[in-house]
């Protein structure tokens, strides 16, 4: 789910394509696709010729520049970039290990292959069919630079070997929510197994003004992670609003970098930062989740 960096219309689609059976798509064209959970929308941003908006199920998924992959035009994949390069300054090149749970248009996949060129990155994507097209519509890095494996997201991450990612994005939703088995903290054990030392485990959580999704991804994250923080405009953090908050959980403090709280204050829709305190504090009284407990 994406709210763009600015407010602009989505233009109007170009009917349904019809690909042929075994073939994929050669470059973005405007219309209404077919895919395995339903269909998507691929829509050329009317103010900027180099951009491509993509619908799936009728709600915003993503959005790609395909003559630059560092512009992110949705302010939370901004708010995640800003994150990972403070944590990790691409100027370094570190080889940076990364799993993002949710595909899309592999926007942020795409951006990180171009901040960090010896990256080795996996996307997960539940939609085959989409997979397929996305490939075939942007120029995307080829595997090992980029894989995108096909899967639903907490099987592939169960099957992980320990230890073998740095940073993990977890970005998945059915239409506005994001699926209850990855919100767990069962779930949350997992990414956790998978990360490094040091690892970084970033979610994109969406949520209504009353809040209520957002502090139990909250408690989730902190009673599994050591350290935790978010970021999110003003107007989300006090429930003014329907939007997204990014949160994050590492055993790793986070530190306090202000060059990262001036570059998110300096962006379009200016986010603020909450620490450790300021997020457990947020989550009182909330619930950790947990998986259902099998039938007696």
């Amino acid at each position: 789910m994406g709210k763009r960096g600015r407010n602009r219309g989505a233009g109007q689609f170009g009917g349904v394509i019809e690909v042929p059976a075994g073939t994929t798509p050669s470059g973005p064209v405007e219309g209404v696709y077919y895919i395995d959970t339903g269909d998507c929308e691929l829509v050329a941003d009317p103010d900027n010729s180099n951009g491509w908006l993509l619908k799936i199920n009728g709600v915003m998924s993503s959005h790609i520049d395909v003559a630059e992959p560092l512009f992110l035009d949705f302010e939370y994949m901004r708010w995640i970039a800003a994150l990972v390069e403070s944590k990790w300054p691409p100027e370094f090149r570190p080889k940076l290990r990364a799993l993002h749970l949710g595909g899309g248009a592999c926007s942020l996949a795409r951006y990180f292959h171009a901040a960090y060129p010896e990256a080795r990155q996996v996307v997960v994507e539940l939609d085959g069919k989409l997979a397929e097209y996305v490939r075939g519509w942007f120029d995307l890095p080829k595997a090992p630079l980029l894989r995108i494996r096909v899967g639903e997201a907490r099987a592939v991450t169960e099957t992980l070997t320990s230890g073998t990612r740095d940073l993990i994005i977890r970005d998945v939703f059915a239409g506005a929510h994001t699926p209850r088995a990855l919100t767990t903290r069962e779930f949350n054990e997992h990414a956790q197994r998978v990360l490094a030392p040091g690892g970084l485990y970033v979610v994109n959580s969406g949520d209504a003004p009353d809040l209520k999704n957002a502090r139990a991804d909250a408690a989730t994250i902190a009673d599994t992670f050591e350290h935790t923080m978010i970021i999110a405009d003003p107007a989300m953090l006090k429930g003014r609003r329907y939007g997204n908050m990014i949160m994050a959980g590492s055993h790793e403090p986070f530190g306090d970098d202000p060059q990262l709280a001036r570059k998110l204050l300096g962006g379009a829709v200016p986010a603020h930062i909450w620490n450790d305190a300021q997020v457990r504090a947020f989550a009182v009284g909330a619930r950790v989740r947990h998986d259902p407990q099998p039938a007696a």
